[in-house]
């Protein structure tokens, strides 16, 4: 998350890199190549992470009226394998990978959205909510198979979940009458939190993981000057 100067841009039509960070299509699988200094604490990150998707999606999804935002699920229905050197770290697991654009700032367009991936045994569910300024609340239900099929779903009714240390809130969707626990809170900052639930959704009982975010919260003064800490910039 360290933000850099165009110079350290590089963009060609199966690669991107952003500093001494790679994400190039290979074959079949995206690689991401890791080598980076974390913050606050710095610390090296180093490693490898490989993205193999059972289907690719063309969907691109509009999030407010002017067309201004798109979210578009890539892989929504993935393997991930995990292959870090700084920390010693392997895994491999259930993935999805998707892509927000804009040509806007969020915090002008939105004021909250909260979102949430569901991984079932044959398919992905997709729960957004987010809300446009000046717009009513608008939510999806988008169910995804391994082919790439996307079908919408009826949309769950909301659960409120317990609010995190920087007292943001938080909701999600969940099948009627069923109970949602937060098992992990994953990043909780000023502005954002990214959390696993165990949740039950199209009548199963499933992991998923979940964001909230607050632009209101975001585009305030005191959270603009902790980014810094979080998101250093570097020129070269």
């Amino acid at each position: 998350m360290t933000e850099r100067g165009a110079l350290r841009v590089e963009r060609e039509q199966s690669m991107l890199g952003i500093g001494p960070s790679t994400l190039c299509w290979t074959g079949d699988a995206l690689q991401v190549a890791i080598d980076e200094v974390c913050a606050p604490l710095p610390r090296r990150l180093r490693g490898l992470i490989r993205v193999i998707p059972t289907a690719l999606c063309d969907l691109s999804v509009a999030l407010d009226p002017a067309g201004l935002h798109r979210w578009s699920p890539i892989a929504p229905c993935a393997r991930v394998e995990v292959r870090l050197s700084n920390p010693t770290l392997a895994w491999s697991g259930s993935a999805y990978l998707d892509s927000n654009s804009g040509a806007a700032c969020l915090e002008d367009s939105f004021e909250t959205w909260s979102w949430s991936r569901a991984s079932l045994p044959d398919r992905t569910l997709v729960l957004y909510d987010f809300k446009a300024r000046d717009c009513a609340l608008r939510s999806m239900a988008l169910q995804f198979d391994a082919h790439g099929t996307v079908r919408e779903r009826e949309v769950p009714p909301l659960v409120s979940l317990p609010s995190t240390g920087w007292r943001l809130q938080r909701q999600t969707r969940a099948d009627a009458g069923r109970q949602v626990h937060v098992l992990k809170t994953l990043e909780d900052g000023p502005f954002y939190s990214r959390s696993l639930l165990r949740t039950s959704v199209l009548g199963t009982s499933a992991r998923a993981i979940h964001e909230s975010l607050s632009l209101d919260r975001f585009r305030s003064r005191w959270v603009r000057c902790l980014l810094p800490f979080r998101m250093p910039r570097v020129a070269r």
